[in-house]
Parts: C-alpha cells; sequence; structure tokens
C-alpha cells in the first residue's frame, strides 16, 4: 500500500509529535508499505522518512524544485519526484496513494489534506482520508466540519471517509 502522509517540515513545540511520526515511519516499514511524503529532510518529514527507511519501508518523496535548490530535500530516498510546483506536487502525491493521512503540521499540511477531503466528500476518491489528531491538534477541524453540517451546509454523507483517529492501532483497522 502508498500512504501519503502530509506533516510537517518543523519538529513541532511537543516531543509526542516526533515519536509518534517515528512510530509512524517505522508501522509502515514493518508492513512493507510505502511511504509518499513531501521529500524534505527536515523536522517530522525527515523523521518519518528515516524511521520508514530504517523499517525496511520504500520511500518517495514529492518536492518542488524550488526546495531542491534551497537543498531541503532528502537524500537517502526510494525514490524522490521532482515538480516545478506546489500544485503539481499536490496533484502527485494525490494520485501515487491509496490512502492520505495529515500528521500534525503547517499551513501547507492543512493546504494538501483540504483538498483530499474535498476529493472523498464529492465522491471523487474512495480512498481513506484520515487525520491523526495527536494530542488534539485536529480537535478544532473536527469541530468545524460538525458545525458544517449542523449549519446545513454539509450533510453526514459527505464526511464519509474522512477519520479522525488519535492512535497508530485506528489506522490499521482503517487501512485493513
Amino acid at each position: 500500500m502508498k500512504i501519503t502522509v502530509y506533516l510537517g517540515a518543523n519538529q513541532g513545540r511537543y516531543p509526542c509529535f516526533r515519536k509518534a511520526a517515528q512510530e509512524l515511519g517505522t508501522w509502515i516499514g514493518r508492513r512493507k508499505d510505502t511511504l509518499i511524503y513531501g521529500g524534505s529532510k527536515t523536522g517530522l518529514m525527515g523523521v518519518l522518512a528515516e524511521s520508514t527507511l530504517e523499517a525496511g519501508g520504500q520511500v518517495i518523496g514529492v518536492e518542488p524544485d524550488f526546495f531542491v535548490e534551497a537543498e531541503v530535500q532528502h537524500e537517502g530516498l526510494t525514490e524522490l519526484i521532482v515538480t516545478k510546483t506546489m500544485g503539481e506536487r499536490k496533484e502527485k502525491m494525490i494520485e501515487l496513494g491509496d490512502a492520505y493521512l495529515a500528521f500534525p503540521g503547517g499551513t501547507g499540511t492543512l493546504e494538501e489534506i483540504a483538498e483530499v477531503m474535498s476529493l472523498v466528500s464529492l465522491k471523487m476518491t474512495d480512498r481513506p482520508c484520515i487525520l491523526y489528531n495527536l494530542n488534539g491538534y485536529y480537535d478544532s477541524l473536527k469541530a468545524q466540519l460538525d458545525r458544517m453540517v449542523q449549519d446545513g451546509l454539509c450533510s453526514k454523507e459527505r464526511l464519509e471517509g474522512i477519520y479522525f483517529i488519535e492512535e497508530l492501532g485506528k489506522l490499521e483497522e482503517i487501512l485493513s
């Protein structure tokens, strides 16, 4: 399985983010799955890629050329796909994935998973969209989606296929 993971190029404030990124990478690698991610060697991205590789998984990075020029790409990946734009990067990561997971991250992570959420809600894909709600990170987003339903701007049916998880075991349940 190819699992597209969106996450931060920074470490974040809480040690639990780094630990969970290592656990996720180890889990992906031990399953002999392939990680699709943004291609960076920095922050949580680097931690996830390294732990996946160390556990025997394949890692495909997708990175726009301006990040390669800035030399933030991870050099030890199974494959690095270089795109011209962030939009092309996003398209390629969606195209390659069998499942999509948003780990804690910044505005880029939010923008990328929002597009996947839209595809799921429009039934343009039946692949799961999963938000790793580590340390309550996505509580506000979950509340916003609930508000959309309450206010009649979205239906519960449109949110089918979008999951919020708080532990790795739930990811295994969804992907089984």
